[in-house]
C-alpha cells in the first residue's frame, strides 16, 4: 500500500459504482479503503474517515483523467 495514494474519499459505496467500473475496465490498480466497515456500519461512514480510493501511483492520472470525465457528464457526478 505504499505505493498507493488517495485521491478522492465518498460517504457511500453507490457513490462510485460507475467509477469502479471504469477504473477496472481501464485496468487501473485500485483499492477502496474502509468499504467493508461502512457497508457493515454505514452511518459511520463519516467517524471512520469515509471510503477512500486509492490508486497506485503509476495510475494516479488516468484516474484522475476518469473522475473528470464523470464530473463534467450532465447526469453522472462525482461527489
Amino acid at each position: 500500500m505504499q505505493d498507493f495514494k488517495t485521491i478522492a474519499i465518498f460517504t457511500y459505496p453507490s457513490e462510485y459504482a460507475v467509477l469502479r467500473l471504469l477504473l477496472e475496465h481501464h485496468e487501473i490498480r485500485h483499492v477502496f479503503q474502509n468499504e467493508t466497515m461502512i457497508s457493515v456500519l454505514p452511518f459511520h461512514s463519516n467517524a471512520i474517515g469515509g471510503i477512500r480510493l486509492k490508486v497506485h501511483q503509476d495510475d494516479i492520472l488516468l484516474a484522475e483523467e476518469i473522475i473528470e470525465n464523470l464530473n463534467r457528464s450532465s447526469n453522472l457526478r462525482i461527489v
